[in-house]
C-alpha cells in the first residue's frame, strides 16, 4: 500500500533526521563536555554507515531502470539523493560548528589540542620519541607516481598521501600511508606546558615524523594530508547453492573490500593539482560525493577521547543495580521456575545471563543449550559459557547470522571456534536473517524435560549491553518455552514452521497479528471504549503499518509512539490522520534498543517485546520473534518504564515535520530525565522488597 508523500518520509531522510538528534546531544550544555565529543564521535560514525548503506543503495537503485524496483512512496532515488546531498551539506557545517565550539569550551578547561608546529621543546621531544617507538615501525609507505596506478583504499580507513616536494614540480614524489588507527590510540596525551594539558592527534605524530622516514629521498619540504574513502558495504551474494554459504560470506568479504567508492573526504587545503591527481587515481565518478574536509577524518575515534580534566566532564556512574529477584550466588534456575523476571540492561549486569550460561554449562541436569548469536563482544564470554557447556558434555546450537552487517568477519571467526570445540553450528535461514534473540536451556527435572528460555530486545552481548538499553525476559512458561523450541526447530528444518499461540514470528505472523490488533482498537474505539496503542522502538518505517497507524489516529485511538531512530510518519500537518499521534524520540547516555508494543485491548492490555522494528526487513524478510509479557507484575514494570520514558522533558524530542528535532517542555519546568529516574525505579523497587521481607 502506498502513502501519499505527505503523509510519507523516505527513510533515508527519516536516518539523517535521526542522527541529527544525536548531533543536539553534542551541541546539548547540559551534557558534560566530554561526552559531548564523543556524541560527536557517534554521529561521525552513524555518517560513515548511512554513505556505505543507505547511500550506496541508493546509488545502485539510481543506476537502474524505473521498472527494475518498487518505489518507496513514489519517490525516486535520484531526487532523494539529491534531498540528502542538501541536508548532509548543511549538517555538515553544523557539525563543524559544534566541533569549533566544544575545542573552544575543552580550553576553558585548560586542555587544549596541540599539532606539529605549536610544540614546546619537552613536548616535541616526548612525542618524536613516540613517533620513533611506536609509530614509525607500522607504516609501510606505497610511492605513488602519475600514470594513474593507485593502490586500493580500504573502506573506511584512514590515510595519509605525502607531497615530497621540490622547486621544479616534475621532480616531487608523492606517498600514500595507512594510519594505524586500528592498533594506536588517535589521541596522544603530551607533557603539560604552564600548567595546561594537551592533546595530540595521531595524525599530527605522523607530520612530525615525516622527514625521518622518508630519509632516502631528496625534498626541500614535505607536506602530509590525511584522506578518507567510504565503499559500498553491500555483500552481494549470489544464488548459488552449491556452494556453502561461509564460503560465500568469506567471498562477498573480499568483493567488499572491492566495493564501488561513495564517499570521498579529503584535506580542503590540499594543494588542487594533487586533488586531481588522487581523484583520478581512486577511480572517483563525477556523482560520487567529493568532499572537502577539515585535517581530520575518520572522528568517530572521539568517541574514545580521553577525559583530561575533572569527573564533571564525564556523566556520573550508574552502575550496574542487583537484580530485586536474584540474589548474590543464588542458583538460577528455581528463580525462573517460580516466576518470569526481566532484566534491564544496562541498569542491570549482563552478568546475569552469563551467570545463566555458566550455571547451564556445569549443571549435570542441563542437557542441551540453544542460541542465537547476532553480533557478540570482542571478548565474547558467551562464547566462552557455550564452549565450556560442550566440554562439560552439554549439546550445544549455536545459530550464528553471518550476515550481522560489519560483523561478518568476527561471526565467521566466532563460528569455527564452536564448530571445532564440537557444537551444532547452523548458518541462518536461507533467504532470511536470524534477527530473533533467543536462547533455550534444557534440563531434566523429575523425569522430565524442563525449558527455560531468555527472549531479548538486544543482542547477547556484554559490549553492548553497556550501552544499549534493552530487556531479556527469562521464563519457564511451559507454553512460550515449547515455541522457542519450534522456532529452533524451524531454523534447523525450514520447511516446518510450527503453530504459535504465543509469539509472534516474522516473517509468518507478526505483520498479520500487528495488523490485527490495530484494527481491533480501531473496532474497540468506533463503539465508544477507550482504545490506544503505545510504541516503543528504534525503526518506523513500514508503509501499511503507518497506513493503518493513520487509519486508527482518524478514528479515535490515542497513539503514542517513542522512536528513537528512522521515523517515517510524517505527523503533524493539521491532517485527520494524525490528529491522535504523539511521537518522541530520546536520545541520551544509552542508546535506546527496547522494542515494547502495548495494545489497549478493551481494558484488558496486551504487552510484547520484539527483537524486531516496525520495517518492511524485519516483518517479511527476518526471522524475528515478538513475545508476550504474561506476568502482571512484568507487564506492569513495563507499563511504568514507558510512562517515564514518555514524561521525559530533557532529552525528549518532538518528532516535527520540519525535522527540528524541538526538545520537548513541560508546562511546569520541572526536568525528568527518563533513564536516571528509571535507575530510581529499579532502586526503589529493591529497597521496597528489602524492607518487606
Amino acid at each position: 500500500m502506498l502513502i501519499s508523500k505527505q503523509l510519507y518520509r523516505p527513510m533515508e531522510i527519516s536516518w539523517l533526521a535521526f542522527n541529527y538528534r544525536v548531533l543536539q546531544e553534542a551541541q546539548d550544555p547540559r551534557v558534560p563536555l566530554i561526552e559531548r565529543f564523543r556524541f560527536l564521535g557517534i554521529y561521525s560514525n552513524n555518517q560513515d554507515e548511512f554513505f556505505r548503506v543507505r547511500v550506496a543503495t541508493l546509488k545502485r537503485l539510481g543506476e537502474m531502470k524505473p521498472d527494475q524496483f518498487r518505489p518507496r512512496a513514489g519517490e525516486d532515488p535520484r531526487k532523494t539523493l539529491k534531498k540528502l546531498n542538501d541536508i548532509i551539506l548543511k549538517q555538515r557545517l553544523e557539525y563543524e560548528r559544534v566541533q569549533n565550539l566544544l575545542v573552544s569550551e575543552l580550553e576553558k578547561e585548560n586542555i587544549f589540542f596541540a599539532d606539529e608546529n605549536n610544540l614546546s621543546p619537552k613536548q616535541y621531544e616526548f612525542a618524536h620519541k613516540y613517533f620513533v617507538q611506536k609509530v614509525r615501525p607500522g607504516l609501510m609507505p606505497v610511492m605513488l607516481d602519475q600514470s594513474g596506478q593507485f593502490p586500493d583504499l580500504e573502506d573506511d580507513a584512514l590515510y595519509m598521501v605525502v607531497i615530497l616536494q621540490n622547486k621544479n614540480l616534475k621532480d616531487n614524489r608523492y606517498a600514500l600511508t595507512r594510519i594505524p588507527t586500528d592498533t594506536l590510540s588517535r589521541f596522544l596525551v603530551l607533557p603539560r606546558k604552564g600548567g595546561k594539558k594537551y592533546l595530540m592527534f595521531l595524525d599530527d605524530v605522523i607530520r612530525l615524523g615525516l622527514d625521518s622516514l622518508f630519509y632516502p629521498f631528496d625534498f626541500e619540504s614535505v607536506q602530509g594530508y590525511t584522506i578518507k574513502l567510504t565503499k559500498d558495504a553491500d555483500l552481494d551474494l549470489d544464488d548459488d547453492l552449491s556452494e556453502s554459504y561461509l564460503k560465500k560470506i568469506s567471498r562477498g568479504l573480499k568483493k567488499r573490500e572491492e566495493g564501488q567508492p561513495v564517499r570521498f573526504v579529503f584535506d580542503s587545503k590540499m594543494p588542487a593539482f594533487f586533488i586531481e591527481f588522487l581523484k583520478k587515481g581512486i577511480r572517483l565518478r563525477n556523482n560520487d560525493a567529493f568532499i572537502p574536509g577539515s585535517r581530520y577524518h575518520n572522528l568517530k575515534d572521539l568517541i574514545n577521547l580521553p577525559n583530561l580534566g575533572s569527573d564533571k566532564l564525564v556523566y556520573t556512574p550508574m552502575p550496574a543495580l542487583p537484580h530485586i529477584r536474584i540474589k548474590a550466588f543464588a542458583r538460577l534456575f528455581p528463580i525462573i521456575r517460580e516466576k518470569d523476571l526481566l532484566i534491564h540492561f544496562p541498569y542491570h549486569s549482563f552478568n546475569n545471563f552469563i551467570d545463566l550460561l555458566r550455571e547451564a554449562s556445569i549443571d549435570s541436569k542441563v542437557k542441551s543449550i540453544k542460541i542465537t548469536l547476532y553480533r557478540l563482544a570482542k571478548d565474547s564470554n558467551v562464547i566462552n559459557a557455550l564452549i565450556n557447556a560442550i566440554r562439560n558434555g552439554k549439546k550445544v546450537t549455536a545459530v550464528i547470522e553471518l550476515q550481522a552487517r560489519f560483523n561478518e568477519k568476527s561471526n565467521v571467526e566466532y563460528s569455527t571456534l564452536l564448530h571445532e570445540e564440537g557444537a551444532r553450528v547452523i548458518y541462518g535461514v536461507p533467504g532470511l536473517k536470524v534477527h530473533a534473540k533467543l536462547c533455550l536451556i534444557t534440563r531434566r527435572e523429575n523425569d522430565k524435560d524442563v525449558r527455560y528460555a531468555a527472549i531479548g530486545t538486544g543482542n547477547f552481548n556484554e559490549d553492548s549491553s553497556r550501552v544499549f538499553s534493552d530487556v531479556t525476559l527469562l521464563t519457564a512458561h511451559p507454553g512460550i518455552t515449547k515455541e522457542v523450541d519450534q522456532a529452533f526447530i524451524f531454523i534447523n528444518q525450514n520447511f516446518e514452521i510450527g503453530k504459535y499461540k504465543h509469539l509472534l514470528l516474522s516473517p509468518f505472523k507478526m505483520r498479520k497479528t500487528i495488523t490485527q490488533l490495530i484494527k481491533r482498537e480501531i473496532r474497540w474505539a468506533k463503539e465508544g471504549y477507550k482504545a490506544f496503542i503505545h510504541l516503543k522502538l528504534n525503526n518506523l518505517v513500514d508503509q501499511d503499518i503507518i497506513s493503518s497507524l493513520y487509519e486508527a489516529s482518524k478514528a479515535g485511538v490515542e497513539i503514542r509512539l517513542n522512536v528513537r531512530g528512522m521515523f517515517c510518519p510524517v505527523t503533524d500537518i493539521g491532517k485527520a490522520e494524525t490528529r491522535n499521534i504523539e511521537s518522541i524520540a530520546i536520545i541520551d547516555r544509552y542508546l535506546e534498543h527496547t522494542r515494547i508494543y502495548f495494545f489497549g485491548n478493551k481494558g484488558d492490555e496486551l504487552c510484547y517485546i520484539s527483537s524486531a522494528d516496525l520495517m518492511r526487513r524485519n516483518l517479511d524478510r527476518r526471522m524475528e520473534v515478538t513475545c508476550p509479557i504474561l506476568d502482571p507484575d512484568l507487564k506492569q514494570e513495563l507499563r511504568d518504564f514507558f510512562h517515564i520514558q514518555w514524561k521525559d522533558n530533557v532529552k525528549a524530542r518532538l518528532l516535527d515535520n520540519g525535522l527540528t528535532n524541538p526538545y520537548r517542555l513541560q508546562p511546569d519546568g520541572i526536568p525528568f530525565q527518563a533513564q536516571p529516574e528509571f535507575y530510581k525505579y529499579l532502586i526503589a523497587k529493591k529497597e521496597s522488597d528489602t524492607k518487606t521481607v
